[in-house]
């Protein structure tokens, strides 16, 4: 694998002819949470069906191109929409803050950077938390077996990339220098944990927008292979509006979309003993809004506890020196310096005293695809003459190879709410531009830009339809886990509870589960794949042990043949 061909594609979804009547369990969503429960119950002999709204990408079938990245790109907001249904970009404008989530077959781990870290231990100590979760020991079995799966690595030459070199230069600022990153990419030629074939990084940087060379350890490259390897089914382009009980079993009932590209009709609907629903923040709780108003009996929690993570994407203009933080594509271009995985080095900024001060500040990189934009946007205080330098000479060589590109995730309140208005999800969160993290974090980072010699640009789509409002790749909440229904939607095993009037306040709905990142109760401060994932399979120690299961979660000890 020396000529950084990506490796060959084992597909993964079947045609949607191929569904059955019925499952032992269906999982609805193919990120962390449905990965993992995909996994874990086909080993256990369960016959399971993955439900995914998005697509399937091939390795080497991501959009590297801007035409190709707009076609990706699905936007929504208020009466607005562009692009389909089924882009894997999928931004959704709120009056108060916007959201990007991923679309398609491995759900988020498609496009995020790939950062594995683990919350201070004060986050856990917050009584918000089912005292399960601190008292049973198995969430740390869980972060082990996620380590194991998702193999989170440093990138052995991170510390000589510009955009570390560049951190560092700055770092004194904020008092605290920057270390390397570890994130779930193959930096060398393996054979995963489910016996798929992975080529080594490139170092590309395109990480956010897909990545083409098969190296960063996604879902759709760890867990989901593992669970088709064992026999579950994964059927992509289906959107499930909501879930039912009939006839002791629950029903999926799938949304009809004229606009779906599909090989076939699918069914309006599947049964099984059991659903998990891990569509995520946004789409667990959407599902649970509309089966309560259809019916349902939950928590009148559902929905509530929306956190940001206290994310904030920023950037910097005019560094003195150069910092290589723009994607360079695959395959590599060799008139240009490779820039490292999307996240190379971080900074940890510490507070003894307040979890909430505390924050990541992550060098990050714009993908490849966005480049012929990039002197579009970044034209501060109007400075055409940078702009013209950057379309004459390229982004990588004009002032733009001087740009920052910050990720950063901290503490938030977790005050936001979903709600079902006008036949749509909306996030509802009045005081987000107003959370204390925002003025905090801004402060770091003009500290840090002004250091190298440049100025801070906290958004440069200001005078766009997308403003200067809070946005957050890290949507959390709003199927909070708890110890009752009077202040959760689920319990500490991720069950959910029975919000009839006559039921106790800890009755749940035998074989409905949530299992994602809209469980987690509070902001993590920190990237959220790996909590996540740990929770996941926690869940599943918890179901095993319920329901007399048997599986194993060592990695493959055989190599998965490619078609």
């Amino acid at each position: 694998m020396t000529d950084h061909t990506p490796p060959s594609h084992q597909r993964l979804t079947s045609p949607h002819n191929q569904m059955a009547a019925h499952y032992d369990v269906v999982i609805v969503g193919s990120g962390y949470g449905g990965g993992v429960a995909a996994s874990r119950l086909s080993r256990a002999g369960k016959r399971v069906a993955v439900i995914e709204r998005g697509k399937e990408f091939a390795t080497g079938n991501f959009p590297s191109r801007l035409p190709e990245l707009r076609r990706e790109l699905q936007v929504s907001g208020g009466k607005m929409r562009i692009g389909g249904e089924r882009g894997l970009f999928d931004m959704r404008l709120g009056e108060d803050i916007h959201v990007l989530v991923g679309c398609g077959v491995g759900g988020g781990s498609l496009i995020n950077a790939g950062v594995a870290l683990q919350p201070d231990a004060r986050v856990f100590e917050d009584d918000v938390w089912p005292g399960q979760i601190r008292q049973d020991g198995l969430l740390a079995e869980g972060y082990r077996r996620a380590r194991t799966w998702l193999r989170p690595a440093e990138d052995n030459g991170a510390t000589i990339r510009q955009k570390f070199k560049a951190l560092d230069r700055a770092s004194s600022a904020v008092g605290t220098s920057p270390k390397p990153a570890d994130v779930v990419i193959s930096f060398d030629d393996t054979i995963n944990a489910a016996g798929i074939l992975q080529s080594a990084c490139t170092r590309c940087g395109d990480c956010c927008a897909g990545c083409n060379v098969g190296a960063k350890n996604t879902v759709a490259l760890t867990y989901l292979p593992d669970a088709v390897a064992h026999g579950a089914e994964v059927y992509a382009e289906l959107t499930v509006s909501h879930v039912s009980r009939e006839n002791n079993a629950w029903r999926v009932n799938f949304r009809t979309d004229p606009k779906a590209t599909t090989d076939d009709n699918h069914p309006p609907s599947v049964t099984a003993d059991q659903v998990i629903l891990a569509a995520g923040t946004l789409g667990s709780s959407e599902i649970l809004l509309r089966s309560r108003d259809s019916g349902l009996s939950l928590s009148d929690k559902v929905g509530e506890g929306f956190s940001a993570n206290g994310d904030i994407i920023a950037f910097g203009y005019g560094a003195t020196e150069p910092v290589n933080a723009i994607g360079t594509g695959h395959p590599p271009r060799e008139d240009v310096e490779t820039v490292g995985a999307s996240v190379s080095g971080q900074i940890r900024v510490q507070n003894s005293k307040k979890l909430s001060h505390e924050m990541y500040i992550q060098e990050g990189v714009l993908p490849s695809a966005l480049a012929p934009l990039l002197p579009i946007f970044f034209v501060p205080g109007g400075r055409l003459l940078g702009a013209a330098q950057s379309l004459l000479k390229g982004v990588y060589k004009g002032p733009l190879n001087h740009l920052h590109t910050f990720f950063v995730v901290s503490h938030d309140s977790g005050s936001g709410r979903m709600v079902i208005e006008d036949d749509k999800l909306k996030v509802k969160w009045p005081g987000a531009e107003e959370e204390p993290v925002n003025a905090r974090v801004d402060g770091a980072l003009k500290s840090l830009v002004e250091k190298n010699g440049g100025d801070y640009i906290k958004s440069p789509l200001a005078a766009t339809s997308v403003g200067s409002k809070p946005a957050t790749a890290h949507p959390l909440g709003g199927c909070a886990m708890a110890t009752d229904r009077t202040s959760g939607v689920v319990n500490h095993k991720g069950q959910v509870y029975d919000g009839a009037p006559d039921a106790h306040d800890t009755a749940v709905h035998e074989g409905l589960y949530v299992i994602d990142g809209s469980v987690i109760p509070r902001s993590l401060g920190c990237n959220p794949l790996l909590t996540i994932t740990a929770l996941a399979e926690r869940t599943m120690i918890h179901m095993a042990a319920d329901q007399d299961l048997t599986f194993d979660a060592q990695p493959a000890t055989h190599v998965v043949a490619a078609e």
